[in-house]
């Protein structure tokens, strides 16, 4: 099988590898010359620009000191690296996809999210976050650590060339109290604050409008200027990277129905302001 570049498997490759490097605390220098590659060739590997061999692959992961189930996982996502997707099962722990996710989502152009039942990642607060998280089970430094990692991630909206970040929210993510309605009022309102930035469109799709398309669920897209779209598709126990073209384009679609169907922004932004002032009489 000829494995292709750029794929979300490669691209995903990439990000794990520089993540791992970094925790190793080593240069890419330091990196290929105990693994036996050229500098270049890891900047190469670790920008997603060019398919890393199972042996390759293997050479890093003792350099990095990664074993067991871990290194059995990447040397298998290595062998299927030319797959179009990327699947990837998680457990209680920081999921695996993270790093590709940050990655990816600091590379995008333009970041729409369709959220049917939470408010969208990048603009929870972390009084949400840990609701969400606690009620989940996860709990202590594990849920710390997802803390941390998604609060990060909201960094690429305050850059100087952020992306264009769209988020739709089902109303049904506004009416559900998680945390309470402290917690709720002050998250709607830091929705609406970001709604200010020029860069972020948020759009409500309320229950009177019945039916639509978003009813089929949740999912990320996240477009690049010099790399073709990826869909992210995050599950209960695993997450789905999709970057086939005929299949990222029905959930394109979905959104240009879904921007049709929604408020426009200034109404939006009403519409939260009164859900978080209906929080503030609970």
């Amino acid at each position: 099988m000829t494995k292709k570049r750029g794929t979300a498997r490669i691209r995903g490759l990439a990000a794990e590898l520089k993540d791992l490097r970094t925790k190793a605390g080593l240069n890419t220098r330091e990196a290929a010359a105990r693994a036996g590659l050229s500098a270049s060739t890891l900047n190469r590997i670790e920008l997603g620009n060019r398919v890393i061999e199972v042996e390759d692959m293997a050479a890093l992961l003792v350099v990095y000191g990664v074993a067991g189930v871990e290194r059995e996982r990447l040397l298998n996502l290595t062998r299927e690296a030319g797959l179009p997707g990327w699947w990837e099962t998680t457990g209680a722990k920081l999921p695996k996809e993270v790093p590709a996710l940050i990655t990816f989502e600091s590379d995008a152009t333009r970041i729409v999210e369709m959220s049917m039942l939470r408010i969208p990642g990048l603009l929870q607060t972390p009084a949400y976050i840990r609701e969400i998280l606690t009620s989940a089970g996860v709990t202590g430094s594990a849920r710390e650590a997802m803390v941390a990692a998604r609060l990060g991630r909201r960094a690429i909206l305050t850059r100087p060339v952020p992306p264009h970040y769209v988020v739709i929210i089902d109303e049904a993510a506004l009416r559900r109290p998680i945390g309470g309605p402290q917690v709720m009022a002050e998250q709607l309102r830091h929705v609406i604050a970001h709604a200010d930035l020029p860069h972020v469109e948020v759009r409500v799709l309320p229950f009177a409008r019945g039916a639509h398309t978003g009813l089929d669920g949740t999912y990320v897209t996240l477009d690049f200027a010099k790399a073709r779209s990826i869909v992210y598709l995050e599950h209960k126990r695993s997450s789905l990277f999709v970057d086939e073209p005929e299949d990222v384009a029905p959930f394109q679609e979905a959104t240009d129905i879904l921007m049709e169907a929604a408020l426009d922004s200034p109404e939006s932004v009403e519409f939260l302001s009164r859900v978080a002032a209906d929080y503030d009489r609970s």
